[in-house]
């Protein structure tokens, strides 16, 4: 099964979109599934995972309704609020709920890169690794040191990084996010997802410009903790969709077709127990 483990559909009159605003050019519209859906068919993709964009309840109970009538939405990640008193409660509710597979709180747009380490936040996660929800980690680059300390504190709850930690692609890549990604590679609970590469690099961004940067997390995470994403309708404001998947093609050119499936699709499959 090949899976693209990181898109979005999102309608902005529904008002709980703070970031997404007319400054955000072509993203300032509503991406539905009949847009998305022939994009997978076209590349042989058989499932994806649909992934919150607002940090609201009621987002991810809209995301679910599409997911629930199309069998191709393998799983959702959504959102709830993590430091609320009965946020495992809320947990443990959305972990019964079908097709919700893990949560993501957008840690990229709180001012406290340490929030997440926080007392009021751990029995939320404690929760989240009981219940078998994957946590997403939406990170810039600064705040790559809190989920290490996030993986070593809490080994059972599995952590994907999305989009590689965001990294600033302009030339070599910068040493603090070479040793954050080292140190996360060294949690085993860890994996990482390639995707949102294109839109954080210089336009025109082709396989050799991010080979110095999709190099070191595959000799420090090996194939099987990679999982491929499209990032998809954010992806748009660099390319297509069909030109990144030929990017992440050549960039996996020199792995055995084993290694190409585990991180298609095989790994997604896995980790988030499709």
């Amino acid at each position: 099964m090949r899976v693209d483990s990181h898109f979005h559909l999102w309608r902005p009159g529904r008002g709980d979109y703070g970031w997404l605003t007319p400054a955000t050019g072509i993203l300032y519209r509503d991406y539905e599934p009949g847009e998305f859906a022939p994009l997978l068919m076209v590349q042989g993709i058989d499932a994806a995972i649909l992934v919150q964009a607002a940090p609201s309840e009621a987002e991810t109970r809209f995301l679910l309704e599409h997911a629930e009538r199309r069998p191709w939405i393998a799983g959702v990640i959504g959102w709830t609020d993590l430091a609320a008193g009965d946020a495992p409660a809320r947990v443990a509710a959305l972990a019964q709920t079908p097709k919700v597979r893990g949560l993501r709180p957008m840690l990229q747009d709180l001012s406290d890169p340490n929030w997440i380490l926080g007392e009021a936040v751990r029995p939320a996660l404690h929760a989240m690794a009981q219940h078998g929800l994957v946590f997403d980690a939406l990170v810039r680059t600064e705040q790559l040191a809190s989920i290490v300390t996030l993986a070593t504190q809490h080994p059972r709850l599995s952590i994907v990084l999305d989009h590689f930690g965001k990294p600033e692609i302009n030339g070599a890549p910068d040493s603090a996010w070479l040793e954050a990604i080292s140190a996360l590679a060294d949690a085993p609970n860890v994996t990482i997802k390639l995707s949102g590469l294109l839109t954080e690099a210089p336009a025109q961004a082709d396989a050799a410009l991010l080979a110095p940067f999709f190099d070191p997390v595959a000799d420090r995470f090996g194939t099987d903790r990679i999982l491929w994403g499209s990032d998809w309708p954010v992806l748009t404001t660099a390319g297509s969709y069909a030109d990144w998947l030929t990017i992440s093609h050549t960039l996996l050119a020199a792995f055995d077709s084993r290694a190409r499936e585990a991180i298609f699709g095989a790994n997604a499959a896995r980790v988030y127990q499709l």
